[in-house]
């Protein structure tokens, strides 16, 4: 099963992929982890692609789909993937066509701004470990102090509320417009984003047969 998930910055793709990954045995395969892992390394491409994440604007197409298109060219991929966060435009689900790489379904998680916005401002991260929090739905237990390693949390530069608006913005303008590419395809299958996490996960696997 080849699976693109839709939905706006924070809409909890990442999570729903990690889910059916492990039910079904294929990889998520997350351009920003991808991205994110370039400029940790310092990688001319990490530091490229740091310049436009910083300013909540998308990476330019050929950089996204030249790391796509190796990543799906490894073994793992064989019997079928998640991608997450990609495509962003149409014109990333056109060049993925045109490579070649075809999918089965396009799962909208669908959700409003302001839920997005709540969501998104109350992300707090570890910057020595990774853990992820939210100040809402899965606070430290203790404020501001990572579970796993005691290091203060932080906000990440595209999770600031200046920040969140501009993705926002960005998914409106370059995103949306795949609803409709993937709809007159019969590949788009609609969620319930807002739903607990649990629920639109239930959502996810009814619609696409599992």
């Amino acid at each position: 099963m080849k699976l693109i998930l839709l939905g706006a910055p924070g809409a909890g793709k990442g999570t729903q992929a990690e889910i059916i990954s492990k039910s079904q045995n294929i990889p998520s395969i997350s351009t920003g982890n991808i991205l994110r892992a370039a400029i940790k390394n310092e990688t001319p491409v990490g530091l490229e692609a740091k310049a436009y994440m910083d300013k909540g604007a998308l990476v330019p197409d050929e950089v996204i789909i030249g790391i796509v298109k190796e990543r799906l060219a490894e073994p793992d991929c064989a019997g079928g993937y998640i991608l997450d966060g990609m495509p962003r435009t149409i014109a990333q689900a056109q060049a993925l066509e045109d490579a070649g790489i075809d999918i089965d379904a396009a799962v909208l998680l669908d959700i409003a701004d302001e839920v997005i916005e709540a969501r998104m401002t109350g992300r707090r991260v570890c910057p020595n470990c990774g853990s992820s929090y939210h100040v809402e739905a899965n606070p430290p237990k203790q404020d501001n102090v990572c579970d796993n390693c005691g290091s203060g949390l932080t906000i990440r530069k595209d999770d600031t509320p200046e920040t969140v608006k501009s993705r926002l913005k960005v998914y409106h303008e370059e995103t949306e417009p795949l609803i409709d590419f993937y709809e007159k395809r019969g590949k788009l299958r609609r969620v319930d984003g807002a739903l607990p996490l649990s629920e639109a996960t239930d959502q996810i696997f009814k619609v696409l047969g599992l």
